[in-house]
């Protein structure tokens, strides 16, 4: 009995002893380890102040393993052993303190700042490290081979993905990967974004890592390897996960991969350049396979039939190939094996896949379709609404036909994400219609509504962000409840559709983008729509003044389209907030006073119309500092002044420049000559006076032909927790024969100067002729006199000549019936004599083109040539090649190919009469890219 008691006593004191060990304070840090980490903290001088606020020499502070983001080994030894500063907003530099926590194994600096400076060498020295993120951190310069130090270290991450939010070009490089194979214990590897391009052997350093399982190198600009039977059969096959997208890499990868990477689950290609090759058979070895991406490869041909032996495959990414074959042939494929697995299905943007859409019921685990922009026809099946896992229907921009009933739908309580754009279909539902899923992203463009009605059922989605029904077929008021819905959105466009009544009340609980365009609204513009990033209410019947836009501070706007409206009164002054717009379009509205000044705070302005309104004064001086103007829009105004010499000074990005229908007065700026981008120079319709000058080294329309049929430019927005970026097409009105017409989808091939109607005096300088690209040139209506340059058969590119209506003497060069492309000539009302040279094109202009010369004699005139006035024998020149160009627009020709006879073009010109063709601006641009 008392042994028991005794041996109690001591297990009592035993418990005691452990339990006031436990609560008693630990012996903290080391001193060694405490110093280091205060001379880093001390190296962070922007750190923000709070983020390392425990970090101190107080008493209070003084056990750094108790430090934000520091752990120790154990709270006897004091050593530390992790430092996790993750998305810390540190910036700085290393200090070389570090290298004293020798016991450290766990390194993570990502999401900081570290201003572009180099990765430290001394961190070569941590001989302990197994974990290394520097991720995201803004280092620069070269990546130290003393990496390689590190032999123990199974992750590193010198990726870039951004810091702050925001992604940022990282200027990491490495001339070599030498290093690299030291680390042979090393089983996670991302350098994505570092700049591996002069990485001739990149292959066969990650071939001597044998326990690598992940490696990601998406976006290194990687050149394409060199395989050879040593890479192959050194591989390892412990890789499960590989990421070589956004690469420059060939086909030659999938020999590597192919071969001997039978255990990759995850395999990620996309954007790179396997421009005609077609998928290797090889990767139906890959069994184990449950995520393949080939997205925007340059991929061709079909889909091999060894996919059927992809077993586990769960999510296939095909997106943005050139794919052909039947859809229903493919579909086959994958249900050998894959029926079970697959959830997410991506073959959009291939074009050339085609047929209709098949049975897809078997696959019991789709979540995900995208089959959009593609061939597809027919009809969509009845049965894809009894597939209840679908959560993402992705069918636009096909031909696909028919009725959309509630069956579509009806087991479909998953859906989120639904379009159908852009085909020929009709959406039917009763009027009290109840969907059973709750949609995020409704995508339904030019998709018919019956009956012509608002969609009631949009009134049960509580959840959407996005809204797409325009061109919809809608002819209604918008009810008010619609208005209610809309705080959450991101995108909503519902324009090109008949809709009347005002905007009613709304709440923007984000920037969002809204197209309104197009329609029959009307009223004030609520100055809530000042809080958008993207505001298109153009061609509407919106009134009042435009002061809502000063509602904001600091807007978010980048794209602006009010033309077309009543909008009236004078332009607010408050343009210093919007410091963030790319476009701006207040054309054909009923503004009138000055242009404010503070427009010259537009520093992103790429495109600016003001066209059409009732302006009065000077050009502000303030707007030469809008240096990225590349559109410049003051037509049909009352403006009053001299021509600044700042446009041409300060403005070198212009492209279009028009000033017509003002009241510009004084002589052509030289400084003009320099808008050596300039490709349509409008000031005609004006007072100018004085000559025109000699300087005219404009590049662009003195270089042939144009590479693209678009002028582009774009802007960007977040909208939510998203960037995008929109693509939008510049467009401009020309004088044609005295109709105006818009130009858009042809823009690019138009290369103008009209200096029509003004008061220029003197001669047409010789060196207009060296503007080879010229394809409309009107001086019609001035004063000029002198000749015709002899050598205006240089303009080879010339569909419109207009020079009637001046003082013009001399004979006609008989350079300018050499111009085989010349679709309008007016010479009439000079001072022209002699014979209008013999040609295919001269003969084939009516009398009206050469009348008003009373000394000008020869065909088509009346007026026979005597021998003296007929002058040396011409050369009679004829074209017998065929016409293979056809008009762009009714009522302007630009032609692309050769010449072509007289008689098919004068009945192919009267037979499409005068007609204008009017283009107009869409609203939001069609092309996202996900930022």
């Amino acid at each position: 009995m008392v042994e028991a008691r005794c041996c109690f006593k001591l297990l009592y004191a035993i418990v005691v002893v452990l339990l006031l060990h436990m609560s008693s304070p630990c012996i903290g840090c080391s001193e060694r380890d405490r110093q280091a980490l205060l001379a880093f903290k001390q190296g962070l001088v922007g750190d923000d102040g709070d983020r390392l606020l425990s970090w101190g020499r107080e008493a209070q502070n003084k056990n750094c393993c108790q430090w934000e983001g520091v752990y120790c080994s154990s709270n006897q030894t004091g050593h530390v052993v992790k430092l996790d500063l993750e998305d810390q907003s540190l910036r700085g530099k290393i200090s070389p303190e570090l290298v004293k926590l020798q016991h450290l194994e766990y390194l993570d600096l990502s999401f900081n700042n570290f201003s572009g400076s180099k990765i430290p060498d001394f961190i070569g020295s941590l001989s302990n490290l197994r974990h290394l993120d520097l991720s995201s951190a803004n280092f620069g310069g070269q990546i130290p081979n003393q990496l390689g130090n590190l032999t123990h270290l199974q992750y590193l991450d010198l990726s870039s993905y951004g810091y702050g939010g925001i992604r940022t070009v990282n200027s990491i490089h490495a001339k070599n990967l030498n290093w690299l194979p030291n680390i042979s214990g090393l089983k996670h590897l991302d350098l994505s974004f570092t700049n591996l391009s002069d990485v001739v052997g990149w292959l066969e350093a990650v071939n001597m890592l044998p326990k690598l399982r992940k490696l990601i190198l998406s976006a290194c600009k990687l050149p394409p390897p060199i395989i050879s039977s040593v890479s192959l059969m050194n591989s390892s096959n412990s890789l499960v996960h590989v990421d070589l997208s956004s690469n420059n890499l060939n086909s030659s990868i999938f020999q590597w991969l192919s071969g001997t990477h039978t255990n990759l689950v995850y395999l990620d290609l996309s954007w790179n350049k396997f421009r005609g090759s077609s998928i290797p058979a090889s990767f139906g070895n890959m069994s184990s396979l449950a995520h393949l991406s080939l997205h925007r490869s340059q991929l061709e041909g079909g889909i091999p039939n060894s996919f059927a032996k992809l077993c586990r495959l769960r999510e296939l990414d095909l997106w943005g190939n050139s794919l052909t074959g039947q859809l229903s042939d493919f579909v086959e494929t994958l249900s050998k094996c894959a029926q079970k697995t697959l959830e997410s299905l991506d073959i959009s943007h291939n074009h050339d896949i085609s047929g209709s859409l098949p049975d897809l019921t078997n696959f019991l685990s789709l979540k995900s379709l995208f089959l959009e922009k593609n061939n597809l026809s027919g009809r969509i099946p009845e049965n894809i609404g009894q597939m209840s896992k679908l959560e993402t229907i992705g069918f636009g921009w096909n031909s696909l036909e028919g009725v959309i009933s509630e069956t579509h739908f009806s087991k479909l309580s998953k859906l989120s994400y639904l379009s159908l754009s852009s085909n020929s279909l009709l959406l039917n539902f009763s009027f009290d219609w109840i969907p059973p899923f709750q949609l995020r992203a409704i995508s339904l463009k030019s998709c018919k509504m019956w009956p012509s009605s608002f969609p009631k059922w949009l009134q049960t989605q509580k959840n959407y962000t996005w809204l797409d029904i325009s061109d919809a077929g809608i002819s209604d008021t918008i009810p008010s409840w619609f208005w209610d819905l809309s705080q959450k959105l991101e995108i909503m466009d519902i324009s090109h559709n008949q809709l009347r009544g005002t905007v009613g009340i709304i709440t923007l609980e984000f920037a969002p983008s809204l197209n309104l365009s197009w329609n029959q609204l009307q009223g004030p513009i609520p100055s809530i729509l000042s809080k958008a990033s993207v505001l298109d209410l153009s061609h509407n019947n919106f009134s009042g003044a435009a002061s809502f836009l000063c509602a904001t501070k600091d807007s978010n706007l980048t794209f602006l389209d009010l033309s077309s409206n009543h909008v009236s009164g004078e332009l607010p002054d408050c343009w210093i907030h919007f410091k963030k717009l790319v476009f701006l379009d207040l054309s054909n509205n009923y503004l009138f006073g000055k242009i404010p000044t503070t427009m010259g705070h537009l520093f992103c302005i790429k495109t600016l119309r003001l066209s059409n309104n009732r302006f009065v004064g000077e050009l502000p001086s303030q707007l030469k500092n809008c240096t990225k103007l590349t559109l410049f829009d003051l037509g049909e105004n009352n403006l009053s002044c001299s021509i600044p010499e700042w446009l041409g000074a300060s403005l070198p990005n212009l492209t279009i420049l028009i000033l017509r229908g003002n009241q510009f007065y004084g002589s052509i700026p030289p400084q003009l000559c320099h808008l050596t981008n300039v490709q349509i120079l409008d000031l005609s319709m004006n007072n100018i006076s004085g000559t025109i000058p000699k300087c005219l080294n404009l590049t662009v329309l003195a270089q042939k032909g144009n590479s693209s049929r678009i002028i582009q430019n774009s802007y960007s927005a977040k909208l939510g927790e998203v960037g995008y970026t929109w693509n939008y097409e510049e467009e401009a009105s020309l004088t044609w024969k005295g109709v105006r017409s818009k130009y858009k989808s042809t823009l690019g091939l138009v290369k103008s100067i009209d200096l029509s109607s003004n008061k220029l005096t003197g001669e047409i300088p010789s060196e207009i002729t060296d503007l080879v690209g010229l394809v409309s040139l009107n001086l019609s209506r001035n004063q000029l006199t002198g000749q015709i340059p002899p050598r205006i058969g240089m303009l080879q590119e010339l569909d419109f000549l207009d020079l009637s209506r001046n003082q013009i003497n001399g004979r006609i060069p008989n350079s300018l019936s050499r111009i085989d492309r010349i679709g309008y000539l007016d010479l009439s009302e000079n001072d022209l004599s002699g014979k209008i040279p013999i040609g295919t094109q001269l003969q084939s202009f009516g009398p009206s083109s050469y009348g008003g010369n009373p000394l000008l004699c020869g065909l088509p005139l009346l007026r026979t040539c005597d021998e003296e006035e007929a002058g040396p024998g011409q050369t009679v020149l004829v074209n017998q090649q065929d016409d293979k160009d056809g008009l762009i627009t009714q009522g302007f020709y630009i032609s692309l190919g050769l010449g072509f006879p007289v008689g098919f073009f004068v009945a192919l010109f009267y037979s499409t009469g005068h007609a204008d063709i009017h283009t107009s601006i869409s609203g939001l641009v069609s092309q996202i890219d996900y930022t």
